[in-house]
């Protein structure tokens, strides 16, 4: 009898490979913090506005929507070395992600700042908590892709993305 009980305090735990998310690709509503080195009237934080570009001084608008923070800084160099400065250095960061929304049966619906890595469970936190009457055990997520809104019932590890919209449904007796 004690034989079986000994052998599952010697099986080591077992664990679940996280996905990790793909390179952040910048769009509307995101903040990025623009560092153009050795110019310092130029460095500033941007706002990426509904056509998908950085008003940036000199050059006028940068279309950065899709693009990775490494290719915006490349985008921007570019655009400044178009007859503005010779071999400018720049560099991109995402200084505030756009938000996410979540609503249904949590404590405050409504949006919230993005932190990267976020799973639904901690999107959940971020607004209260559960109601009373709440699914604890899924929800569903509505994601812009390629152009058009895709709609997936998720766990709760599920990560989700800045611009997601999370609903949490009521549950049924």
């Amino acid at each position: 009898m004690m034989l079986p009980l000994a052998a599952c305090a010697l099986t080591p735990p077992t664990s679940q490979f996280v996905e990790t998310a793909p390179p952040y690709q910048l769009d509307t509503g995101d903040i990025v913090r623009v560092t153009v080195y050795g110019d310092a009237e130029l460095t500033d934080t941007y706002r990426v506005d509904d056509s998908g570009a950085v008003a940036f001084p000199l050059v006028g608008p940068v279309q950065v929507r899709g693009a990775t923070t490494k290719a915006a800084a490349g985008s921007i160099a570019a655009a400044l070395a178009n007859g503005y400065m010779r071999n400018p250095d720049v560099a991109v960061e995402v200084a505030e992600y756009r938000p996410f929304f979540i609503q249904g049966e949590i404590g405050n619906a409504g949006q919230f700042p993005y932190v990267y890595g976020m799973t639904v469970r901690a999107a959940i936190s971020a607004a209260g908590g559960y109601k009373d009457t709440a699914d604890r055990g899924s929800a569903l997520v509505y994601r812009r892709q390629a152009g058009r809104m895709v709609r997936q019932s998720v766990n709760l590890d599920f990560p989700i993305f800045p611009g997601d919209t999370i609903v949490i449904g009521e549950r049924w007796f």
